[in-house]
């Protein structure tokens, strides 16, 4: 194991994991702030959103959604039955002709700034600094409008991922239930890539900014993110720097005999932690810092890319590497780093200081996240 020592800033964390039900607000957001749209290029309804002012008298751009529109998803009206129909399943497509929303189309689009990019100043052949300083930016720009990069994502987990993980084995009931039955409401959301995780965080940087600045009149405070792999292990080991387990132990039972986490206990038996698969948040004791889970039931998405020797180069504060893979990347840059162990994963993976990794852009029904937030004082 590599030890060294380092120093992060504070930051507040979320006590459990993303739930379904956390997570499907963010889904009907989507689908909802879509309708709207859809209605008012129709003509059917007034614009969709909302334009407001700062304090100087100036637009915020992007205007906020208009919530207080109702949207008539049960009406007989043809005309927005016509609107809205682009948004459900095409006819022969639908599974015993139920009329259901086309999850293929719920994309969220928002806007983030690459400072990584911005940062990048060199001295140009002549020595020019002021010329070198713009030389990563496209030809002829040169103000910092690019250095920001648009996302379109979609945000619906991959309900199969239950299948496609574990092909010889029947875990059909899991697709067809998990995400939306209300049994499932307090358990961790799977089928998230780390892109959608992304795009959580910022969806709910800015659902939390919109309340604080329509109801108390507040400037935007809120910023959450998932955690860097520092910030994670530094979370999850609880105020215990040589125990290898967040409960402070170097064993993976209390002692009456009963375990601590979620896992793979023994030689595959499941159920004698108390959940075949995933369980209900919070259902095993919390960290010495309030944190549930931080070992076992699903593996936690971070902010930082996975490179096996990272830690040789990353500053000794608030260390963290990152890559913004693009699509034409090859697969080893599109690795970012899962902390904490699963379900499905032995002891070993929910040790605080056990590496691991998996691609980007895929889903899996071991991997969860949860978001940090800055502390600002």
């Amino acid at each position: 194991v590599y030890k060294r020592q380092i120093s992060i800033s504070a930051f507040f964390m979320d006590e459990t994991e993303i739930t379904n039900s956390e997570y499907r607000q963010f889904v009907y957001w989507v689908r909802d702030s879509i309708a709207r749209w859809m209605l008012y290029d129709n003509g059917i309804t007034d614009p969709p959103f909302v334009l407001t002012e700062n304090d100087d008298g100036i637009i915020i751009d992007p205007p906020k959604v208009n919530w207080d529109e109702e949207i008539p998803w049960k009406t007989d009206q043809q005309e927005v039955v016509d609107a809205l129909e682009d948004l459900y399943l095409p006819e022969h497509e639908r599974y015993f002709r139920r009329k259901e929303i086309d999850t293929r189309k719920l994309y969220y689009e928002y806007f983030w700034v690459d400072l990584h990019a911005a940062a990048k100043k060199d001295f140009s052949a002549d020595g020019n600094y002021e010329d070198g300083m713009f030389a990563n930016r496209p030809q002829g720009m040169r103000d910092r409008s690019v250095y920001v990069r648009k996302e379109i994502i979609n945000v619906y987990p991959d309900t199969l991922c239950w299948i496609h993980d574990y092909t010889y084995s029947f875990n059909d009931p899991m697709t067809e239930k998990y995400f939306w039955h209300p049994a499932y409401d307090h358990y961790p959301v799977v089928g998230v890539n780390w892109k959608q995780a992304r795009a959580f965080c910022i969806w709910r940087t800015e659902l939390r900014n919109s309340y604080l600045r329509s109801k108390r009149g507040e400037s935007v405070v809120a910023e959450f993110r998932l955690p860097t792999e520092a910030e994670w292990e530094w979370a999850a080991r609880g105020g215990y720097e040589l125990s290898p387990y967040p409960w402070g132990g170097p064993y993976t039972r209390n002692d009456r005999g009963c375990f601590l986490a979620n896992f793979k206990p023994i030689r595959g038996n499941y159920i004698d932690d108390g959940g075949l698969r995933t369980v209900i948040v919070a259902h095993y004791p919390s960290n010495d810092w309030g944190l549930y889970d931080m070992a076992g039931n699903v593996s936690e998405w971070t902010n930082s890319a996975f490179d096996p020797v990272s830690y040789n180069f990353t500053w000794d504060m608030n260390p963290n590497y990152t890559y913004d893979a693009k699509e034409s990347d090859p697969p080893a840059m599109k690795r970012k780093v899962v902390r904490g162990g699963s379900w499905k994963d032995i002891a070993y993976y929910l040790q605080t200081y056990t590496r691991a990794y998996e691609y980007q852009d895929t889903a899996k029904s071991y991997v969860g996240f949860r978001c940090m937030q800055p502390f600002l004082g």
